[in-house]
C-alpha cells in the first residue's frame, strides 16, 4: 500500500506517533553482540521485535550502516521488518539532494535495493532533485524543511520572495506543488514548536516527520500540541539513542521497549 496509508494505519492500530530512529553505534553496542559478523541486523532486529506495537515508523539512519559497510545488513533488516513487522513502514534516512540521472539512481536504490517505503531529501537544488522519485508514487518523500539543529537558521530563516521565510517557502513549494500523489511529508524539528506550528498551518494535514526529542532536548508536550492535526495524528515523532541504548546489557531490548512504551504514553497525553 501507498506509504501515507500505511503510516495512517500505524497511527491507528499501535495508538502511537513515534518513530523509532535506528542508529546503530557499534561503540554502544551490548558486549555480547560486538563481536558478531551480523551485529548491527542482529542489534536492530531485536529492538525492532521489543518495538513494533508501539511505533508508527522506523527510520534507518542510513550513515551508520555504509560507515561499517553494512549495507546488505541493511537490506535484510529491511526485508525482515517487512516480513514480520508488515504495518510498520521504513523510511531510510539518507537526506539525498542531486539531480537528474544521479537522483534517479538514488532513488533506484531507496526503493528497489533496499525496498524502503520512504526516503528523506534535501531540497536545496529545487524541483529537480525531488522529480525523479515521484517516479514511485506509492512511495513516502519526506523533505527537509525546518530542521532540528542549531545551524539550520543560517539558511532556513532568511528572508526570501514575499517575506516568507525559506523553511516556509519549503513548505508550502511541497504542499502546493510538489505534492503531485499525495506522498510528500516533511522534517521540522522538535526544538522549533513555533515553526512546527507554523509549518502546520501552511501544509494542513501533511504529515511531519518530527526529530529533536529526546537527546536533542524538544519537549514532547510543546510538539504535540504545535504538530498535531485536528484529529489528534499528523506526526512521526522520532526518537533514536534515548530509546536505542536504554539499556547496555543483554537485556537491551526490554530496556529499549521500556523506553519506547514511556515515550509513547508520554506523546499520547497531549493528543
Amino acid at each position: 500500500m501507498p506509504f501515507i496509508t500505511d503510516l495512517a494505519a500505524a497511527w491507528q492500530k499501535n495508538n502511537s506517533l513515534l518513530c523509532v530512529g535506528l542508529d546503530p553505534d557499534l561503540a554502544k553496542f551490548p558486549a555480547h553482540l560486538k563481536d558478531k559478523p551480523d551485529a548491527i541486523f542482529e542489534f536492530c532486529r531485536a529492538i525492532v521485535d521489543a518495538t513494533a506495537d508501539l511505533v508508527c515508523a522506523y527510520k534507518p539512519q542510513i550513515a551508520y550502516f555504509a560507515g561499517e559497510s553494512a549495507e546488505t545488513q541493511l537490506e535484510a533488516l529491511i526485508d525482515y521488518i517487512h516480513s514480520e513487522h508488515p504495518d510498520i513502514p521504513v523510511i531510510l534516512d539518507a537526506k539525498r539532494g542531486d539531480i537528474g540521472a544521479t537522483a534517479a539512481q538514488y532513488a533506484r536504490e531507496t526503493f528497489v535495493r533496499y525496498q524502503a517505503d520512504a526516503l528523506t531529501v534535501n531540497p536545496y537544488m529545487g524541483f529537480d532533485s525531488v522529480e525523479p522519485y515521484l517516479e514511485y508514487p506509492d512511495c513516502g518523500l519526506i523533505v527537509l524543511c525546518r530542521t532540528s539543529n542549531p545551524g539550520g537558521s543560517d539558511l532556513q530563516n532568511l528572508e526570501v520572495a514575499g517575506g516568507r521565510k525559506l523553511y516556509q517557502h519549503v513548505a508550502g513549494l511541497v504542499a502546493e506543488k510538489w505534492n503531485r500523489h499525495g506522498q510528500a511529508a516533511l522534517v521540522v524539528g522538535a526544538t522549533f514548536p513555533a515553526e512546527l506550528a507554523d509549518v502546520r498551518k501552511i501544509v494542513g494535514e501533511m504529515p511531519l516527520l518530527v526529530p529533536g526529542i529526546g537527546a536533542q532536548g524538544g519537549d514532547v508536550q510543546a510538539t504535540v500540541n504545535a504538530g498535531k492535526t485536528a484529529a489528534g495524528t499528523g506526526l512521526m515523532i522520532n526518537s533514536s539513542r534515548a530509546i536505542l541504548y536504554a539499556g547496555q546489557g543483554e537485556d537491551f531490548a526490554e530496556a529499549a521497549r521500556k523506553a519506547a512504551l514511556a515515550t509513547r504514553d508520554e506523546i499520547n497525553q497531549y493528543r
